[in-house]
Protein backbone atom coordinates (compact mmCIF):
# COMPACT_ATOMS: atom_id res chain seq x y z
CA UNK A 1 0.00 0.00 0.00
CA UNK A 2 2.89 2.36 0.23
CA UNK A 3 2.43 3.67 -3.56
CA UNK A 4 -1.45 3.88 -3.07
CA UNK A 5 -3.41 7.19 -3.32
CA UNK A 6 -3.87 7.99 0.18
CA UNK A 7 -5.97 10.86 -0.27
CA UNK A 8 -8.41 8.23 -1.28
CA UNK A 9 -8.00 5.06 0.42
CA UNK A 10 -11.12 3.98 0.60
CA UNK A 11 -11.64 3.88 -3.09
CA UNK A 12 -8.05 2.60 -3.61
CA UNK A 13 -9.21 -0.47 -0.93
CA UNK A 14 -12.12 -0.93 -3.29
CA UNK A 15 -9.97 -1.26 -6.36
CA UNK A 16 -7.84 -4.11 -5.33
CA UNK A 17 -10.30 -6.22 -3.48
CA UNK A 18 -12.27 -6.18 -6.86
CA UNK A 19 -9.20 -6.57 -8.85
CA UNK A 20 -8.63 -9.81 -7.27
CA UNK A 21 -5.78 -8.90 -4.16
CA UNK A 22 -5.78 -11.08 -2.01
CA UNK A 23 -4.18 -9.56 1.19
CA UNK A 24 -3.18 -6.12 1.85
CA UNK A 25 0.27 -5.47 2.69
CA UNK A 26 0.74 -2.39 5.24
CA UNK A 27 3.99 -0.95 5.24
CA UNK A 28 4.87 0.76 9.01
CA UNK A 29 7.59 3.20 8.85
CA UNK A 30 9.62 4.80 12.06
CA UNK A 31 12.32 7.09 10.78
CA UNK A 32 14.61 5.48 12.37
CA UNK A 33 14.85 2.01 11.35
CA UNK A 34 14.53 3.09 8.02
CA UNK A 35 14.89 6.79 6.64
CA UNK A 36 11.15 7.25 6.19
CA UNK A 37 7.86 7.78 7.92
CA UNK A 38 4.51 6.55 6.58
CA UNK A 39 1.51 5.37 9.22
CA UNK A 40 0.63 3.52 12.26
CA UNK A 41 -1.88 1.52 14.03
CA UNK A 42 -4.37 4.04 14.18
CA UNK A 43 -4.78 4.52 10.21
CA UNK A 44 -4.96 0.29 9.53
CA UNK A 45 -7.61 0.46 12.02
CA UNK A 46 -9.54 2.69 10.01
CA UNK A 47 -9.14 0.23 7.07
CA UNK A 48 -9.81 -2.71 8.84
CA UNK A 49 -13.44 -1.41 8.85
CA UNK A 50 -13.68 -1.21 4.76
CA UNK A 51 -12.42 -4.80 3.90
CA UNK A 52 -11.95 -8.41 5.15
CA UNK A 53 -9.14 -9.14 3.23
CA UNK A 54 -6.21 -10.30 5.39
CA UNK A 55 -3.87 -7.46 6.51
CA UNK A 56 0.19 -7.63 7.17
CA UNK A 57 1.10 -5.10 8.71
CA UNK A 58 5.19 -5.28 7.88
CA UNK A 59 6.88 -3.88 10.61
CA UNK A 60 10.18 -1.52 9.48
CA UNK A 61 10.21 -0.28 13.13
CA UNK A 62 13.31 -0.17 15.61
CA UNK A 63 10.60 -1.52 18.72
CA UNK A 64 8.13 -3.74 17.23
CA UNK A 65 7.42 -5.25 20.62
CA UNK A 66 6.23 -2.13 21.89
CA UNK A 67 3.77 -1.66 19.58
CA UNK A 68 2.49 -4.95 18.94
CA UNK A 69 -1.12 -4.98 20.58
CA UNK A 70 -1.92 -1.81 18.98
CA UNK A 71 -1.51 -3.73 15.28
CA UNK A 72 -3.17 -6.47 16.53
CA UNK A 73 -6.04 -4.59 18.07
CA UNK A 74 -6.01 -2.24 14.99
CA UNK A 75 -7.53 -6.11 12.96
CA UNK A 76 -3.89 -7.04 11.44
CA UNK A 77 -3.64 -11.20 10.55
CA UNK A 78 0.02 -11.10 10.13
CA UNK A 79 2.46 -9.61 11.59
CA UNK A 80 6.02 -9.12 10.27
CA UNK A 81 8.91 -7.66 11.75
CA UNK A 82 12.91 -7.61 10.71
CA UNK A 83 15.25 -9.99 12.38
CA UNK A 84 18.42 -6.62 12.59
CA UNK A 85 16.17 -5.40 15.53
CA UNK A 86 15.45 -8.61 17.36
CA UNK A 87 18.46 -10.13 18.79
CA UNK A 88 16.03 -12.96 19.36
CA UNK A 89 12.65 -13.12 18.02
CA UNK A 90 11.03 -15.72 19.54
CA UNK A 91 9.43 -14.04 22.28
CA UNK A 92 7.92 -12.07 20.33
CA UNK A 93 6.88 -14.45 17.70
CA UNK A 94 5.10 -16.08 20.54
CA UNK A 95 3.30 -13.58 21.42
CA UNK A 96 2.11 -12.98 18.47
CA UNK A 97 1.21 -16.66 17.99
CA UNK A 98 -0.90 -16.42 21.71
CA UNK A 99 -2.64 -13.52 19.99
CA UNK A 100 -3.79 -15.94 17.17
CA UNK A 101 -1.87 -14.15 14.20
CA UNK A 102 0.58 -15.14 12.18
CA UNK A 103 4.14 -14.25 12.50
CA UNK A 104 6.37 -13.37 9.77
CA UNK A 105 10.47 -12.39 9.81
CA UNK A 106 11.89 -10.07 7.51
CA UNK A 107 15.64 -9.66 6.57
CA UNK A 108 17.54 -6.30 4.62
CA UNK A 109 18.99 -7.14 1.49
CA UNK A 110 22.87 -6.94 3.27
CA UNK A 111 21.30 -9.89 6.18
CA UNK A 112 22.36 -13.68 4.76
CA UNK A 113 19.45 -15.80 4.80
CA UNK A 114 21.38 -18.66 7.33
CA UNK A 115 20.63 -16.66 10.03
CA UNK A 116 16.67 -17.35 9.63
CA UNK A 117 18.31 -20.82 10.24
CA UNK A 118 17.13 -21.08 14.13
CA UNK A 119 13.77 -19.83 13.52
CA UNK A 120 12.67 -22.20 10.72
CA UNK A 121 10.22 -24.20 12.64
CA UNK A 122 9.12 -20.19 15.00
CA UNK A 123 7.45 -18.33 12.10
CA UNK A 124 4.84 -18.63 9.43
CA UNK A 125 6.33 -16.49 6.93
CA UNK A 126 10.03 -15.68 6.36
CA UNK A 127 10.19 -11.92 4.28
CA UNK A 128 13.13 -11.83 1.84
CA UNK A 129 13.61 -8.11 0.82
CA UNK A 130 14.68 -7.64 -2.51
CA UNK A 131 15.21 -3.80 -2.20
CA UNK A 132 16.29 -1.70 0.87
CA UNK A 133 13.67 -1.20 3.02
CA UNK A 134 11.75 2.68 3.34
CA UNK A 135 11.25 3.77 -0.18
CA UNK A 136 8.89 2.51 -3.20
CA UNK A 137 9.92 1.67 -6.40
CA UNK A 138 13.15 0.64 -6.00
CA UNK A 139 15.13 -1.63 -8.92
CA UNK A 140 14.69 -5.65 -7.79
CA UNK A 141 17.95 -7.02 -6.19
CA UNK A 142 19.01 -10.73 -7.63
CA UNK A 143 20.46 -11.01 -5.01
CA UNK A 144 17.34 -12.16 -3.45
CA UNK A 145 16.83 -15.13 -5.45
CA UNK A 146 19.31 -17.07 -3.80
CA UNK A 147 17.62 -16.45 -0.72
CA UNK A 148 14.64 -17.72 -1.80
CA UNK A 149 16.28 -20.54 -3.47
CA UNK A 150 17.56 -21.43 0.51
CA UNK A 151 14.22 -21.31 1.75
CA UNK A 152 12.67 -23.26 -0.80
CA UNK A 153 14.54 -26.28 0.83
CA UNK A 154 14.20 -25.77 4.31
CA UNK A 155 10.89 -24.58 4.91
CA UNK A 156 8.29 -27.28 6.14
CA UNK A 157 4.68 -27.04 4.73
CA UNK A 158 2.36 -24.74 5.84
CA UNK A 159 5.28 -22.05 5.67
CA UNK A 160 5.79 -19.52 3.20
CA UNK A 161 8.23 -17.15 1.31
CA UNK A 162 7.72 -13.68 0.61
CA UNK A 163 9.34 -11.46 -1.55
CA UNK A 164 9.50 -7.69 -0.87
CA UNK A 165 10.54 -5.53 -3.26
CA UNK A 166 10.86 -4.59 -7.24
CA UNK A 167 8.24 -7.40 -8.15
CA UNK A 168 6.95 -6.57 -11.46
CA UNK A 169 6.60 -8.28 -14.68
CA UNK A 170 9.99 -9.16 -15.51
CA UNK A 171 11.10 -10.05 -11.81
CA UNK A 172 8.55 -12.10 -10.51
CA UNK A 173 8.67 -15.68 -12.28
CA UNK A 174 12.18 -15.31 -11.33
CA UNK A 175 11.50 -15.02 -7.51
CA UNK A 176 8.23 -17.89 -7.84
CA UNK A 177 11.17 -19.79 -9.67
CA UNK A 178 13.27 -19.29 -7.17
CA UNK A 179 10.31 -20.74 -4.05
CA UNK A 180 8.47 -17.30 -3.38
CA UNK A 181 5.01 -18.04 -2.65
CA UNK A 182 3.91 -14.79 -1.23
CA UNK A 183 4.75 -11.73 -3.84
CA UNK A 184 4.16 -8.09 -2.15
CA UNK A 185 4.02 -5.93 -5.33
CA UNK A 186 3.63 -1.92 -5.27
CA UNK A 187 3.92 0.39 -8.21
CA UNK A 188 3.16 -2.30 -10.99
CA UNK A 189 -0.20 -2.79 -9.62
CA UNK A 190 -0.82 1.17 -8.57
CA UNK A 191 1.07 2.70 -11.88
CA UNK A 192 -1.20 0.38 -13.78
CA UNK A 193 -4.25 1.70 -15.22
CA UNK A 194 -6.15 -1.03 -14.48
CA UNK A 195 -5.89 -2.97 -10.82
CA UNK A 196 -7.54 -5.97 -12.11
CA UNK A 197 -5.88 -6.55 -15.18
CA UNK A 198 -2.28 -5.94 -13.24
CA UNK A 199 -3.01 -8.21 -10.57
CA UNK A 200 -4.10 -11.28 -13.32
CA UNK A 201 -1.05 -10.82 -15.35
CA UNK A 202 1.30 -11.16 -12.14
CA UNK A 203 -0.47 -14.05 -11.24
CA UNK A 204 -0.11 -15.64 -14.04
CA UNK A 205 3.63 -15.01 -14.29
CA UNK A 206 4.16 -16.37 -10.93
CA UNK A 207 2.15 -19.67 -11.53
CA UNK A 208 5.09 -21.98 -12.20
CA UNK A 209 4.63 -26.15 -11.59
CA UNK A 210 4.86 -27.02 -8.14
CA UNK A 211 4.65 -23.45 -7.10
CA UNK A 212 2.72 -24.35 -4.23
Amino acid sequence: MLKCDFGNLHREVELLEAGGAKMLHLDVMDGHFVPNLSYGAMVIERLRELTELPFEAHLMISEPTRYLDDFLKAGCNLLTFHLEVMPDPRPLMERIHEKGALAGLAINPKTPVEALEPYLDEFDVALVMSVEPGFGGQKFMPSALGKLQWLRSRLKPGKFASVDGGIDLETITDAAVSGANIFVVGSAIFEAGDYGQAISKLTNRARVPNSG
